[in-house]
């Protein structure tokens, strides 16, 4: 009999070495090495082993020249569902292998089920985690009919998935979580990174012989210890990442990797007591209840992927009650509100060294464009002089140390989805302004330096 194997994998990254080291080469991170068991039998043998049968599986590969492999394009799944589609890039792909990761309860297995209500195609939904009753009652909350083209399994065991998989014959798999299934070639317990190793190539393998696509879900933990999507990244084809907090009615549906896409794309949803609702104009929601002659808040023209919306920036200033002022972000990176504040300080010379300052993005939902530093530096300046910024106007760029308006991306774009929602002003970087070719129905003011822009808001 072969002696198992033993292996130390990063928790964090997915890196894998021979012994056990502190300080991870790959992502930095330290003392994120666990040891784990590496099976006589190799997930490509289990993979086959258990994928011949199941659907006349055979291996053909053989090489051949790249000029002579037929390039047909991909056979698309719709899902039913605008913004799933456009993260997936055009549909979910046959034989690929999709993984939607997220922390607990944050609405992946709702997603799922409420897509799978849509389609009609003959599926198989593996749930480790929950009994068939309690995922009925979950899609009688979603709809009040139920398709008959779901068959429900309750099971751990991949050996026992697989035999029935072969009897359903199903267009579509999902495996509701990969954190709960374990194979009888593998002596460690379900959940453990060889577990979900394993079970995932020998799912990859049937996924490609079988041209049957199969979604995956995984857990997240706050620590961010993976034995689950971290792992996973490197095997399947498409990573999902469903994130959002859970105290707000909005996620994000965020492409990590995706073989047959793009990256850039990004789904909004709303959280309602019935399902998620796909949001196609978030904008509208989030300025829905625009507060009036309020000081510090500053509407920005802000772009997430590849789709545009404006966000509502919120800031407090107020003075320090204690020795130390308080510096808080909420949905913006804290250390650009730091240097921001600085610039306000040295550049415009608005002394903020004694004053608390909070900033939030409403709506719950976090940005990472670089083009919301005018509306931050703007709100921040609002509260604390305590005046309101003029109703209708936007604003959009990028702010660098030196206190100068940078260019940024795709202004015309964000123009568009300005003048759309009513806006009579937008402010912009002035090098932005010199490709402008289209008329625009909105009053665009081009700006060099952060003091033009806050003469324009203050006069």
């Amino acid at each position: 009999m072969a002696k198992d194997k033993t292996a130390y994998v990063c928790n964090n990254c997915g890196q894998e070495s021979a012994k056990w080291i502190g300080k991870c080469p790959n992502c930095g991170q330290w003392n994120t090495f666990k040891e784990i068991h590496i099976a006589p039998e190799t997930s490509k043998s289990i993979g086959e082993k258990l994928s011949h049968g199941v659907m006349g599986y055979a291996n053909k590969n053989v090489p051949q020249a790249l000029n002579k492999v037929s390039s047909t394009e991909e056979v698309r799944i719709d899902m039913l569902d605008a913004e799933l589609n456009r993260v997936l890039g055009g549909g979910l792909v046959a034989g690929s292998m999709v993984l939607i990761g997220g922390e607990p309860g944050i609405g992946k297995s709702t997603l799922t089920l409420q897509t799978l209500l849509k389609i009609d195609k003959r599926m198989l939904y593996v749930s480790g985690e929950e009994s068939p009753q309690q995922i009925k009652m979950r899609a009688e909350r979603i709809t009040n009919v139920i398709p008959d083209n779901i068959i429900i399994l309750s099971e751990t065991s991949l050996e026992r998935i697989f035999a029935h998989i072969k009897n359903v014959n199903p267009e579509l798999i999902i495996i509701d979580s990969i954190q709960t299934i374990a194979t009888e070639a593998v002596a460690s317990s379900a959940g453990s990174v060889t577990q979900i190793r394993e079970s995932a190539a020998a799912l990859l393998q049937l996924a490609k012989a079988s041209n049957i696509p199969i979604i995956l879900i995984g857990h997240i933990n706050k620590e961010g210890s993976i034995a689950g999507p971290k792992v996973l990244e490197h095997i399947v084809d498409t990573v999902l990442q469903f994130e959002g907090d859970q105290h707000y009615m909005y996620r994000i549906l965020r492409s990590i990797k995706n073989r047959f896409g793009s990256t850039s794309e990004l789904g909004i949803y709303e959280m309602q007591q019935n399902g998620l609702r796909p949001v196609s104009n978030p904008s509208e929601l989030l300025l829905t209840d625009e507060p009036k002659d309020l000081s510090g808040i500053a509407i920005s023209s802000t772009i997430e992927g590849v789709r545009s919306f404006l966000v509502e920036t919120q800031a407090l200033v107020s003075s320090a009650a204690y020795g130390t002022p308080q510096r808080s972000a909420t949905g913006f990176d804290q250390r650009r509100l730091n240097m921001l504040l600085a610039v306000l300080e040295k550049r415009v010379g608005f002394k903020l060294m004694q004053k608390d300052v909070f900033l939030n993005i409403a709506g719950g939902l976090r940005i990472t464009d670089m083009a919301m530093d005018l509306s931050v530096i703007s709100a921040v300046l609002s509260s604390n002089v305590d005046t309101p910024i003029e109703t209708g106007w936007c604003m959009a760029g990028e702010v660098g140390l030196s206190g100068e308006v940078r260019p940024v991306s795709r202004i015309e774009q964000r123009i568009t989805e300005a003048e759309k929602l009513g806006f009579k002003h937008i402010i912009i970087p002035r090098n932005n302004a010199q490709g402008l070719d289209h008329k625009f129905g909105i009053a665009i003011h081009p700006v060099g330096k952060v003091e033009e822009a806050l003469r324009l808001l203050f006069g």
